[in-house]
């Protein structure tokens, strides 16, 4: 156990050096670091409860979720019918059910087509056994679909999974770091944001569904007709963006949407100098963009954002190239945040804000200072109580300890992991952990010298049979930490992770660096006694 060759020896002086090289760029200030080359800019980010920042939890509709789903099963009712040509009149959402009442001599035809509407929930394979509608006859040519409540929860759970994934585009789009989002129950979003001191930018960058679509305008109804409300029932009325509101009577028929969007970027216009964004379409929006510019040129067509009319001008030409742009008077901010949306995608139903918190940075400096002050508290008890103990072998085992915390910031800096004050907890309980197991292997050594062995092979002894105890010991710990990280969430998940990682850096400098000093002085001192 004491026999290093010399490629070993300074394979683990290399690694250690390295991964403490890690933690370097924590100790200089954020300007100077992001002069450095991308691959040395890796840190540690300080969490909510340190910097201070934005907390937000937010929920999203569940009855427009449902509303949604029910609109959906009626249009995917008329047209499968309308696809096999068969009769039907009634088609109307009532509850939580669909219901068409269909031809007496197409109803035989008609309900094996409307069966399969209805798919197996929890993938192909219908492992939950339910299904997303219930089809019955209900006599007469009445034919109802329900949407069971599990049929529900299951489109919630995909909503919020899908608005995490667009929240976290629109919130790294804002250039803030390392932010933290995750599911919280059925229909809840958790959002803390590091460093973000002022969260209204942020409410409107996460509260706005950005449904864009584009859509006709109807020129056929006069202002008489939109002042009483009447128009055809295949259009709508909505109302523009800028102030003063003015009303426009929009067709219903989408001829693009906004899912067919590859980039949005602000810029300027030319012309003007007004601030646009510019846009582009994929291939398949751009077909239906040159179709529908080219079939209405003169028309005006309207650019419609979350049911607002945001712009509708006259198409003077086809535009078939598959872009474009949008400008509606918007000031540079407002221009930036509307690109920022369009890119990162629509939000599949609204959300709202339950929960608001503002963190200041005043806390936060608290937090270090106690954090701080734990850390060398428990630091130089450790210290003392190691020299005190072990005289020479405690000073061995105080610099593996040091290397091991180095090494703990250099893993959590080239992680680019957020730092806590859990985190910091468990960096504590890491360095007692870690002075554990040199108690072990020392007090295993001073057994040895014991029961008659000479210094050095009690000193190999030591280290040799404590291995297995040590083991144990910390693979137990560690099933703990990884239970915690899985079922955890936020602060105790920066405590899983510290721990876990304290863990392995534990093993790695109890085992390879502690050793190799002991064996260094064993080969330069050939002690005839051992200091401890």
């Amino acid at each position: 156990m004491l026999y290093f060759t010399r490629w070993k020896a300074l394979a683990i002086i290399f690694t250690a050096f390295i991964v403490c090289l890690c933690a370097v760029p924590n100790f200089f200030p954020e300007k100077t670091v992001k002069t450095w080359p991308k691959w040395a800019q890796r840190h540690l980010v300080l969490g909510l409860d340190l910097q201070g920042g934005s907390h937000l939890l937010l929920a999203v509709d569940s009855n427009a979720v449902k509303k949604e789903k029910l609109e959906q099963v009626r249009d995917d009712v008329r047209r499968v019918l309308r696809d096999a040509k068969l009769g039907y009149s009634g088609l109307a959402v009532r509850g939580d059910t669909v219901e068409v009442r269909v031809k007496d001599t197409d109803l035989a035809a008609a309900l094996p087509k409307l069966r399969e509407l209805s798919q197996p929930l929890g993938g192909l394979l219908g492992t939950s056994g339910q299904r997303t509608a219930e089809v019955t006859d209900a006599g007469g040519g009445l034919v109802r679909l329900t949407i069971p409540p599990a049929a529900i929860n299951d489109r919630i759970r995909q909503s919020v999974e899908q608005s995490i994934q667009i929240i976290e585009r629109r919130v790294n789009e804002l250039g803030t770091v390392e932010p933290l989002i995750q599911r919280q129950g059925l229909d809840r979003i958790l959002v803390q944001v590091p460093g973000l001191q002022d969260p209204t930018q942020l409410k409107g960058i996460i509260g706005k569904t950005a449904k864009m679509e584009f859509r006709m305008v109807d020129t056929s109804v006069s202002p008489e007709q939109i002042g009483q409300g009447r128009v055809p029932p295949d259009s709508e009325i909505l109302q523009g963006a800028e102030a003063p509101k003015q009303p426009y009577v929009i067709k219903k028929q989408v001829l693009v949407s906004g899912g067919d969007l590859t980039d949005a970027q602000p810029g300027f216009d030319q012309r003007s100098g007004q601030p646009i964004v510019s846009f582009k379409f994929n291939t398949s929006g751009s077909r239906k963009f040159a179709v529908a510019t080219t079939e209405n040129v003169k028309q005006p067509f309207a650019i419609v954002l979350d049911n607002e009319v945001i712009s509708a001008p006259v198409i003077q030409e086809p535009i078939t190239g598959g872009s474009g742009q949008i400008s509606g008077n918007f000031t540079v901010q407002q221009a930036n945040d509307l690109a920022i949306l369009l890119r990162a995608g629509a939000l599949p139903a609204p959300l709202t804000i339950i929960e608001e918190r503002n963190v200041g940075p005043g806390l936060g400096q608290d937090s270090i200072a106690a954090g701080e002050l734990a850390s060398y508290v428990g630091s130089v008890l450790v210290v003392v109580f190691m020299l005190l103990t072990y005289r020479l072998f405690g000073f061995f085992a105080n610099v593996a300890v040091a290397i091991n915390v180095a090494m703990i910031f250099g893993i959590l800096s080239l992680l680019n992991a957020t730092l806590t004050l859990p985190g910091i907890a468990g960096i504590v309980l890491t360095v007692g952990i870690a002075v554990d197991s040199n108690v072990l292997i020392y007090e295993r050594i001073r057994e040895e010298l014991r029961s008659g062995r000479t210094p050095i092979s009690a000193i190999d002894a030591g280290f040799t049979r404590a291995l297995a105890t040590i083991m144990d010991s910390n693979i137990t710990t560690f099933i703990a930490a990884a239970v915690l990280f899985y079922i955890g969430t936020g602060p105790v998940r920066g405590f899983a992770v510290t721990l876990g990682i304290g863990i392995i850096t534990t093993v790695f400098t109890a085992f390879t660096v502690t050793r190799l000093i002991v064996a260094t002085w064993v080969r330069w001192k050939r002690p005839q006694a051992v200091p401890i």
